[in-house]
């Protein structure tokens, strides 16, 4: 897509003539660089937030393709403990409130190392994950989860379906985000799904962004932003039904709703969706006017932020990052933020470790080099997990290092 060409809205075709924010220009924020590959060009995308008029559905444009991001992925799952904790209650309650058995068919799409599929393996459920990262579903198959490397839509749903293989609990955390085309993986969700199944959908809630200026978790692998209002548009003409929603504290404030076949009238819709549906009209989401609110608090936590590091550094003391999150790339190239204010960040992934940060090109080093170097302040990137990181570095306090968390305002811990 051109930057002269008209934009459309990626659900109800709409043009889109309405910005929520403009983060300015950003290379891909898990496009780690190599030490050989610094002095070559790196190529920055426009991260422009738009919001339809009709359907509301805030959105990026498709810039990069899904294959030239996620065929080979830095991110794995299993890396966050707390995460994979996430996963293993989840699947205990499932299990109970679907009755789920040996019989029963699991299919989790973007499955990413298995983090979630590998706690069924234990009851005997049957399971497949569909990962289309290469590198990523190796780690899942080593840990015994059945994985497909492809991408999921109405195409690879009809053939799983033509081969009987229709799952009774169909899962999609943190991916709906991730898909250009929403009707077509709707559309294939309901195709994959049983007559009588349950599919699960968990995504960062937009309600939750907003409130919490949480700017940092847009980019161009995230090409649409949802509230419980445009996601249950874009599931309804697909022909599924939400007939329950749960609030979740993960990255940040997420959703997980509950789908069915609309002719499914087996599972009453729970008073916790009519419930959510009022307080996100309440808040003004049913409205343009909220959306257009958004980016003038985000010039302000940049502001913020770039006060605080720049005020560390002429004092002499040292700030080094933990975590190299997509999210952290997102802020340090909005806010202009190099190894000039951030000396270097750390990171439990060794596909990150000895890499550089895209677009600031900050080293990314072992959680030890914290030990070896004992900076004065940490700024946390991955906030949402700001709990388990500080339990991890409870050592700095041996030289009075403290925690810095970016957002939804800046704060020293």
């Amino acid at each position: 897509m051109t930057e002269d060409a008209p934009k459309r809205c990626r659900f109800c075709d709409a043009e889109l003539t309405h910005i929520v924010v403009d983060l300015g220009m950003s290379p891909l924020c898990e496009s780690y660089i190599s030490p050989a590959q610094l002095d070559a060009m790196e190529p920055f995308y426009p991260l422009r937030v738009h919001v339809c008029e009709r359907c509301l559905l805030v959105q990026l444009s498709e810039y990069v393709s899904p294959a030239d991001i996620f065929t080979e992925y830095a991110y794995f799952s299993s890396y966050s403990s707390s995460w994979v904790e996430h996963a293993r209650i989840f699947s205990e309650r499932v299990i109970r409130r679907f009755d789920l058995r040996p019989a029963s068919f699991v299919v989790e799409l973007a499955s990413n190392d298995g983090y979630l599929l590998q706690h069924f393996l234990p009851h005997g459920i049957s399971v497949l994950g569909i990962e289309p990262a290469i590198n990523v579903a190796a780690a899942a198959i080593g840990k015994g989860v059945p994985t497909l490397t492809e991408f999921f839509g109405v195409q690879l749903a009809a053939k799983l379906a033509s081969q009987g293989s229709q799952a009774d609990l169909l899962i999609a955390n943190n991916v709906l985000a991730q898909v250009p085309n929403v009707n077509d993986f709707a559309a294939g969700m309901r195709t994959l799904l049983a007559l009588r199944g349950v599919a699960t959908v968990e995504f960062p809630h937009l309600e939750r962004l907003f409130a919490e200026t949480q700017f940092d978790t847009i980019y161009h692998e995230h090409f649409s932003y949802f509230s419980l209002l445009s996601a249950q548009r874009v599931f309804r003409a697909a022909g599924l039904a939400v007939f329950d929603v749960e609030e979740l504290p993960t990255h940040g404030g997420s959703l997980r709703l509950y789908l069915c076949h609309q002719a499914d009238g087996s599972k009453p819709v729970q008073p916790a969706v009519a419930s959510l549906l009022a307080r996100e009209a309440s808040a003004g989401f049913d409205q343009l006017a909220p959306y257009l609110r958004f980016g003038p608090r985000v010039e302000r936590v940049k502001r913020e932020l770039l006060t605080f590091l720049i005020g560390a550094k002429e004092e002499g003391k040292q700030v080094a990052g933990y975590g190299a999150p997509g999210k952290g790339n997102t802020l340090l190239n909005y806010c202009g933020i190099r190894s000039d204010l951030l000396d270097y960040t750390v990171d439990r992934n060794p596909y990150k470790q000895g890499r550089f940060l895209p677009g600031t090109h900050i080293p990314i080093f072992e959680p030890s080099r914290i030990a070896e170097t004992k900076p004065d302040y940490i700024l946390i990137l991955p906030w949402n997990l700001r709990e388990e990181i500080m339990a991890q570095l409870a050592y700095v306090k041996a030289w009075g290092a403290r925690f810095v968390v970016p957002i939804p305002k800046v704060a020293v811990l």
